[in-house]
């Protein structure tokens, strides 16, 4: 499909991959465009290139994912595109996917911009809107995980981080490729676009996508340095429980090990009040043992509850 769109009439070609592009423009058999399409239909990656055409005018094409699975790698959308001053060509873009772009209100909005960049823009800052609400879900869930932490800090805490880390790499790998975008558009050097209210929204409403995952990747980065600190401290309280535990029953281990011992001469068999003895004996050396590590402050807080709500239970 083939528009002029905008007071200077600049054309919008929207193709899907069986289309060809011939009867929607004139191309000549050396022109660069015939070897972009040749090209473009065996790419399924990002990839955005500048380069300039015979009559010196710079020219971007590429392609860019920009819908993306979570789950699934192959699962994703991504649409290949060509851009001049006074032509873009879109080939695989599915506006029905969108689901926060009103096509009608696009479609008055962009019948106001004056070239192709200035649409092209447009549509950027109308993705980057709908890639900005989805984010909007992920902080829902991020805020939810924190909490989590305080609440019921398990080690299936561990997983929902490692989920949310992987989405944030996933939504970093969507925005990487669009922030190179604005600089190639950048570096054609458009001064009609740059100094436009278009150009100064998308690049915006771009650096605040950025600087949002920045800040979740710092709160992540955050929650699994706090992880680490209670995993460690957790595994410390246990082998100072067990050793603890451990020396407090080493006289009973030692004294029932020596009077279980079948000698025939053991003259504590024949003593009366031997097994009084045994047990006063058991029992002094046992607390004198745990006084010693109490006075020394090597039982900690041990025998101490957890206070409720702790993040060391």
């Amino acid at each position: 499909m083939q528009k002029s769109i905008g007071v200077n009439q600049w054309k919008w070609v929207q193709l899907d991959q069986t289309e060809n592009v011939h009867p929607h423009l004139q191309l000549e058999e050396d022109d660069p465009l015939n070897k972009w399409l040749k090209e473009v239909h065996n790419n399924n990656m990002n990839c955005i290139r500048v380069d300039y055409l015979k009559n010196g005018e710079k020219a971007m094409k590429g392609s860019l994912i920009y819908k993306q699975n979570f789950e699934a790698e192959e699962d994703f959308k991504i649409f290949h595109f060509y851009l001049t001053s006074t032509c873009l060509i879109t080939i695989n873009l599915d506006f029905h996917i969108l689901k926060q772009i009103n096509l009608e209100t696009f479609q008055k909005r962009i019948e106001l911009t004056e070239n192709a960049v200035d649409g092209f823009l447009l549509f950027l800052g109308d993705l980057m809107n709908e890639m900005l609400v989805e984010i909007d879900q992920f902080e829902e869930a991020l805020k939810q995980l924190i909490w989590s932490i305080r609440t019921r800090n398990g080690t299936g805490i561990l997983e929902q981080v490692f989920n949310c880390r992987h989405e944030l790499f996933i939504w970093k790998n969507l925005f990487i490729p669009i922030n190179e975008l604005k600089m190639a558009i950048d570096e054609m050097n458009f001064q009609e676009s740059r100094k436009g209210e278009i150009f100064s929204c998308t690049c915006k409403r771009i650096e605040r996508a950025l600087v949002l995952l920045d800040g979740y990747e710092r709160e992540i980065d955050s929650i699994i340095n706090l992880e680490e600190v209670i995993s460690s401290h957790r595994g410390n309280e246990i082998m100072k429980t067990l050793t603890v535990i451990t020396t407090i029953f080493t006289p009973i281990m030692a004294l029932g090990a020596l009077w279980g011992m079948n000698f025939k001469h053991m003259p504590e068999l024949e003593w009366k009040f031997g097994y009084i003895l045994s047990i006063i004996l058991i029992v002094f050396s046992t607390f004198l043992l745990y006084a010693y590590l109490k006075v020394k402050g090597w039982t900690g807080d041990l025998l101490k509850g957890k206070k409720k709500g702790s993040f060391f239970k």
